[in-house]
C-alpha cells in the first residue's frame, strides 16, 4: 500500500461543524457573498450559471423568475 504523506489537519475529525468562529454558508446576511442570491429569499439565474445568465431570466417581469439547473 502507497503512504500518502498529510499535513497537520486544522481542526479535531471529532470537532462539532458548528464551531465558533467557523463560517456557515446559510447565515444570515450571506446574500452579499453569494451572487444570484436576494436579500428577500428570492434568486435569480446568476446563482445557478455564470454564462449569460441574463438570457435566462424571465423576458416579462410578471413572470416567475426559475433559476435554470
Amino acid at each position: 500500500m502507497a503512504e500518502i504523506r498529510v499535513g497537520k489537519p486544522d481542526v479535531k475529525p471529532d470537532t462539532p461543524s458548528h464551531t465558533k468562529g467557523v463560517h456557515q454558508g446559510n447565515r444570515e446576511g450571506a446574500y452579499k457573498h453569494e451572487v444570484g442570491h436576494h436579500p428577500d429569499g428570492s434568486a435569480d439565474a446568476r446563482r445557478s450559471t455564470g454564462i449569460n445568465p441574463k438570457a435566462h431570466d424571465p423576458i416579462l417581469p410578471i413572470m416567475p423568475n426559475l433559476s435554470p439547473g
